[in-house]
């Protein structure tokens, strides 16, 4: 009886206690097991084929380097460089040529009057200091302004693609096709032909 009333509350099953505790507290992580989750499906594979490219594929799979990847990307933007360069000059130069046509259209009403001015200036019509002067200077530097050039000379190398000969002169010494007399002055904008020019023409004297 007396070994009954000296007994305490902490002569009881510890032991037991302790295994309940660590029941509780979740397994060990250092007895951790790996868990196989099975074959990839074709699911997550076509997902997987989105996010990597047919380049990262061989990376990974070790066909390819990384070096020779990064110079095959480096060829690439390079070829893409180009051709966007390419085609901004292409662009340029369409819209160059279409701002000239228009040009040239709106000039060669002019053309008339600029021959006038010419016709008049040979004939010693176009004073110096007179108002009409003036006014064929004004115009002259409107049309220059809009890229209009003037071009045809006694001395000139015949070219047929700018000169329209209306008349041949057989010349003593003359050695090649040379511009004799300008009838009518040619007028180009840019690289646009407005109108050739009219003029006689001094050839070699084969006689």
């Amino acid at each position: 009886m007396a070994d009954k009333k000296n007994q305490t509350p902490d002569d009881g099953p510890e032991p037991e206690r302790e295994d309940q505790q660590g029941a509780e507290s979740g397994p060990d992580l250092a007895h951790e097991e790996l868990v196989d989750v099975g074959p990839v499906d074709d699911e997550e594979r076509t997902d997987l084929d989105e996010l990597l490219s047919d380049e990262d594929l061989d990376v990974l799979s070790g066909q390819v380097t990384a070096e020779e990847l990064a110079a095959e990307r480096l060829a690439d933007l390079q070829r893409v460089t180009a051709e966007y360069a390419n085609y901004r000059k292409r662009t340029e130069a369409n819209r160059e040529a279409e701002r000239e046509r228009a040009v040239s259209d709106t000039v060669k009403g002019l053309l008339p009057v600029l021959d006038d001015l010419d016709r008049a200036d040979k004939h010693g019509d176009l004073e110096e200091g007179s108002a009409f002067f003036a006014i064929a200077g004004k115009l002259r530097s409107a049309v220059e302004r809009l890229g209009l050039t003037a071009f045809g000379a006694p001395g000139d190398p015949f070219d047929p693609q700018v000169h329209e000969a209306i008349f041949q002169q057989p010349t003593p010494g003359v050695e090649t096709d040379t511009v004799a007399d300008v009838v009518e002055t040619g007028y180009v904008l840019g690289s646009t032909l407005v109108r050739a020019a009219k003029v006689v023409v001094s050839v070699p004297d084969n006689g």
